[in-house]
Formats: C-alpha cells, sequence, structure tokens
C-alpha cells in the first residue's frame, strides 16, 4: 500500500467493512510509540466542539470580528 503526494490510503474493503468504517464516518489518527493507529471517533456529534476548545487561543491576529468581515467584504 502506498500513500499518495496528498496523504491519502485506501483501506482495504474488508478492514473498512470488520470495522464499520462506512462513507461519511469520522476517524481520527493516534500516534503511539511509533504506531499510527486509526479509530471510529465514537462522538462524531461533538467534533465542532473539539475543534473550537483545540483552536481557542492560537490566534496571532488581535482583529476584531468586525475588521475581520470588513477585510472579507472589501
Amino acid at each position: 500500500m502506498r500513500i499518495t503526494s496528498k496523504g491519502q490510503v485506501t483501506i482495504p474493503t474488508d478492514i473498512r467493512q470488520r470495522a464499520g468504517l462506512l462513507p461519511n464516518t469520522e476517524v481520527e489518527f493516534e500516534y503511539i510509540d511509533k504506531i499510527v493507529r486509526l479509530k471510529k471517533v465514537k462522538n462524531a456529534a461533538q467534533r465542532g466542539k473539539r475543534l473550537v476548545q483545540n483552536m481557542k487561543g492560537r490566534a496571532t491576529v488581535k482583529m476584531t470580528t468586525d475588521d475581520i468581515l470588513a477585510l472579507t467584504r472589501g
């Protein structure tokens, strides 16, 4: 199996079926002791909340929402 230049790989059908990985299934990756593990996200509905939590406090530009909107609306 080869990883494409975009970082994509095809999971074999039998493994997808046994793991219950249907189209649009949310998955996550773990890297522990040089092993990469792919697993199904248990609470996919909570994904948005997790993403927001991970991004909180990471902004490097001090702009207000109005400033950002003014930039995007030209």
